[in-house]
């Protein structure tokens, strides 16, 4: 080979590795498996560095002896034909032995790992019911007495033990920072378990195809202090109640025409009547999200990282009303007689028992909507009710916007669905 030959094939190559290093060089990948961040984790990677050293061990010997018997036994002038033989037990014990000693390698620490990981929860585990659906998921913490949608709270420090249902067809629940992947099987419960080690926000996937927006099934993972997420559960067993509207999510998109319009907060008295003829329930003082507070009932927004707050873009042709300014009161005299209450429950309103959505106690305390692909803000909320199969593909909630459905029974102009969403988003 010419020495310009050479260059010609080199340049390219030290171009390819270049790159390929400088690729690898990036300071932190959010949904990576690697530098997981839990018990569960910390074993799979102990065993995927082993795995990778062995391998690079055998691969080094047996490309070594390749290239050796390639450059001894090259062509080469004068050669003499090679000695043909038939069998050669001490070669054929050795290639049958290498192999055998290589996988007792690599299956001993497997196994073990298998033990490990499939292991049952010790008894003091926070226990957490996932049930996906076609497409958002469920959580429910039995010993608490609390259900919740899409976001998932867990304490640092204690084992999480999550029993894998599904209500429809396959799923899989996967958080890549926590590590463990694990399909939800229909009429039968998976069981996974790990110990989160660290405070933070990460993201949470279906890894099972399961349709039209399988890509849109997300969940958020908070892991909090102990304390933290003690006052969370506490929170969230009280009735839902009116209170401010929760701030937008950092770098959320907003109708700059429309902004944030005030809520109007909705104030309730022991005995007192609602503007629907039923007796509203009892205030009920529950913490809200306040950043200055030493312990929160959920996750800061001013504290999101940047990889968790969904950047999904609303569809250009779906517009509102810039002009219609939610009311609360008004939005939760519609609510408790509107269609929502066939699908949504919501705790402290009677009407509101449905088991076929989403719980929405509390949801306006939520970053996200929409099974995690929108920022729970008021102008993503109001486009949400007003037509959920244009925002998300294959929404099972039907469109509720008056211009897009016409003069039908059930269906809202933009100042109502504005009321709705005012009183959804109060509900801190």
């Amino acid at each position: 080979m010419t020495r310009d030959l050479r260059m010609r094939w080199l340049t390219p190559a030290l171009a390819l590795l270049l790159v390929l290093s400088l690729s690898a060089c990036t300071s932190f990948t959010p949904n990576s498996i690697f530098g997981a961040h839990s018990q569960f984790g910390h074993i799979v990677d102990s065993l995927t560095r082993k795995l990778v050293v062995l391998g690079a061990i055998v691969f080094v010997l047996v490309e070594t002896l390749i290239v050796f018997i390639l450059v001894k036994f090259r062509e080469r002038d004068g050669n003499r034909e090679a000695k043909q033989f038939h069998g050669n037990a001490t070669l054929e014990i050795g290639w049958t032995l290498v192999p055998a000693i290589i996988l007792a390698f690599i299956a001993v620490p497997t196994i073990k790992t298998i033990f490990e990981t499939e292991a049952k929860a010790p008894p003091s585990a926070l226990q957490v019911e996932v049930i996906g659906h076609q497409w958002w998921w469920e959580f429910r913490y039995p010993q608490y007495g609390i259900t919740t949608a899409n976001e998932l709270y867990l304490p640092v420090g204690r084992t999480a033990n999550f029993a894998l249902t599904t209500k429809d067809v396959l799923h899989s629940f996967w958080i890549p920072q926590l590590d463990g992947k694990r399909d939800l099987i229909s009429n039968h419960t998976n069981y996974i378990w790990f110990t989160p080690d660290s405070a933070f926000a990460w993201n949470g996937f279906c890894a099972e195809y399961c349709g039209t927006s399988h890509a849109n099934m997300r969940f958020k993972v908070f892991t909090v202090a102990p304390a933290e997420f003690d006052a969370w559960a506490a929170h969230q067993k009280t009735n839902a109640v009116g209170s401010a509207p929760p701030a937008p999510a950092p770098g959320a998109a907003t109708d700059s025409a429309k902004g944030t319009p005030p809520v109007t907060k909705i104030a309730t008295a022991v005995g007192t009547t609602t503007p629907a003829g039923e007796v509203a329930p009892p205030p009920v003082a529950t913490p809200v999200m306040n950043v200055s507070d030493t312990v929160s009932a959920t996750f800061p927004r001013n504290k999101l990282p940047e990889w968790v707050i969904p950047k999904t873009p609303t569809p250009a042709a779906l517009t509102f009303d810039a002009s219609a300014t939610g009311d609360a009161t008004r939005g939760m005299t519609l609510f408790r007689t509107a269609p929502c209450i066939a699908c949504h429950a919501i705790r402290g309103v009677p009407t509101a028992q449905g088991i076929v959505g989403p719980n929405l106690t509390h949801v306006g305390g939520r970053t996200t909507i929409a099974g995690g692909i929108y920022p729970n803000d008021l102008h993503h909320l109001e486009l949400w009710i007003k037509n959920a199969p244009a925002m998300k593909p294959g929404s099972l909630m039907p469109l509720f916007g008056k211009a897009e459905k016409g003069a039908t029974p059930g269906v809202y102009t933009d100042q109502q669905i504005a009321d709705l969403a005012a009183y959804l988003s109060s509900l801190k």
